[in-house]
């Protein structure tokens, strides 16, 4: 237990996203300007709620898509809350890295299953691509954990994209599924093991995220296994 305590403490966060610089700057900036009485846990339970209100925008986007302005509010809260808890500690010097990464990265989990079924009970996606897309996500997030263990470096960015990224994406994808007409009509029969589906076009591209993220990880995989071969090799036994 305390060996993993010290992988972790050491372990380097790889972040080489696209907006990583800018949004490094923004976060510094707003962790300075916060009162005292919030606190790095304050803000990952700002996420949790953010991730909230993100399913409940999805959930009612059945009703009016409207409500996916919600989702879209949903995953600004989301950001500030998860994006700043660690900023805001590290700004203040007041770290617990074996707490906080087992704080942030189950609440992640939990965020995410949240988000995910959350888009699979909307329009947009159906709930079995949606599902996909999540165990995709969470297999190349196993992966992370692994390598941060053993490795002692947590690489947060595939293909230049991170969190932010998507988040922004999905803000994207939202407001074209509210305003423009052949996204949210343009549905297709579809057949897949004896199982009938109206696919529309963000079935097939919550499909190929989740094989890009599928690829993302084989890649990583077969890459790391000559590096641990090299590192670990096998030991002739003495005679």
């Amino acid at each position: 237990m305390k060996k993993m305590s010290e992988e972790n403490k050491q372990a380097a966060r790889i972040q080489t996203s696209i907006l990583n610089k800018i949004e490094r700057k923004v976060l510094i900036g707003m962790a300075k300007l916060m009162p005292s009485w919030v606190s790095s846990d304050m803000l990952t339970f700002v996420g949790f709620l953010g991730a909230c209100v993100v399913a409940t925008g999805y959930a009612f986007s059945n009703l009016n898509l409207q409500w996916l302005w919600l989702a879209n509010l949903g995953l600004f809260i989301n950001w500030f809350g998860d994006s700043l808890d660690g900023s805001l500690a590290r700004v203040r010097g007041t770290q617990r890295k074996t707490y906080g990464f087992f704080i942030d990265h189950n609440v992640d989990v939990i965020n995410e299953t949240i988000m995910f079924i959350g888009v699979g009970a909307s329009p947009l996606v159906n709930m079995s691509f949606a599902m996909l897309a999540l165990v995709a996500y969470f297999m190349l997030s196993v992966y992370v954990y692994i390598d941060c263990h053993l490795k002692g470096e947590m690489k947060l960015t595939y293909g230049g994209l991170g969190p932010t990224e998507f988040r922004i994406l999905m803000m994207i994808v939202n407001t074209l599924f509210m305003y423009i007409p052949w996204f949210s009509e343009w549905k297709r029969p579809f057949t897949l093991f004896h199982n009938d589906f109206m696919v529309g076009i963000f079935d097939y591209i919550a499909v190929a995220v989740a094989l890009l993220l599928i690829i993302f990880y084989l890649v990583s995989f077969f890459k790391d296994i000559k590096y641990f071969s090299k590192i670990d090799p096998i030991k002739k036994k003495e005679e």
